[in-house]
């Protein structure tokens, strides 16, 4: 008999694939070539203002954008049945590095090369709004989407958001920045007493983290922690719970 979700995660599970099912609108709003082809122009376009929106979230509510309504979450939870097997994080979490740095490097030297941002069009080479309007962009379409749930099926659980996401860094940096600071956000807390070490928390992490252990130690932050609260809904004795509140 299949066991029913919690509640909460039938609730995130939803977002995530409907967010997945409008990629074909929001592709462009989070493509890493346009925001390129806009900085070589000075032009603000709406994929840099969705990347400064992702940066700012993460000020409060660390990366719940990935566990809740990011469109690559729901590629890869969609195809987690054929393989949700936990993934070796120490293989894969530095290659989204390797990506990014050289990524943002080229936008900030382009940026700089045309003078600065001097204009805004958030409908940069979206011009009807919608990202996949024509049957050739269908080929970027299929090839985002066969590089997230590809690596999902053959490597194992949000494979993809560990290695190839340009945009996680971006909270990334953002949650490293709150915690520096301390100030009231969006995180886990534990309950070690509380806890019966079934490790079911860190079976279910769809991050392949060892909730168990950061539970034991009580340092629930973590950055690849996506705030989806699996572990929280999965725990029997409610040892894990949301708050929002500063940093202990």
């Amino acid at each position: 008999m299949m066991r029913q979700l919690p509640t909460r995660q039938r609730i995130r599970k939803v977002l995530v694939i409907v967010s997945f099912l409008s990629f074909p609108v929001t592709m462009n709003f989070l493509s890493p070539y346009i925001v390129i082809n806009a900085a070589q122009q000075g032009i603000v376009n709406g994929t840099l203002v969705m990347f400064g929106l992702m940066f700012v979230s993460a000020l409060f509510l660390g990366r719940a954008w990935c566990g809740w309504v990011g469109p690559g979450g729901g590629m890869q939870e969609i195809v987690e049945p054929v393989n949700n097997r936990a993934v070796n994080r120490r293989q894969l979490d530095w290659i989204k590095w390797a990506v990014w740095i050289p990524w943002i490097s080229i936008i900030v030297w382009l940026a700089v090369r045309a003078g600065g941002y001097s204009s805004i069009h958030l409908l940069h080479l979206t011009e009807t709004g919608i990202s996949v309007d024509e049957p050739v962009k269908y080929i970027i379409y299929y090839i985002v989407i066969g590089l997230f749930t590809g690596l999902a099926v053959l490597v194992g659980r949000r494979a993809g958001c560990h290695s190839i996401c340009w945009m996680a860094p971006f909270m990334m940096i953002g949650r490293w920045i709150r915690n520096r600071f301390g100030w009231a956000s969006l995180r886990l807390v534990a309950d070690v007493a509380a806890c019966s070490d079934c490790k079911k928390c860190t079976s279910n992490c769809p991050m392949s983290l060892d909730v168990n252990a950061m539970v034991q130690t009580q340092k629930m932050e973590h950055a690849e922690c996506i705030l989806c609260g699996v572990c929280v809904d999965n725990c029997p004795r409610n040892a894990i719970l949301y708050s929002f509140s500063a940093d202990r």
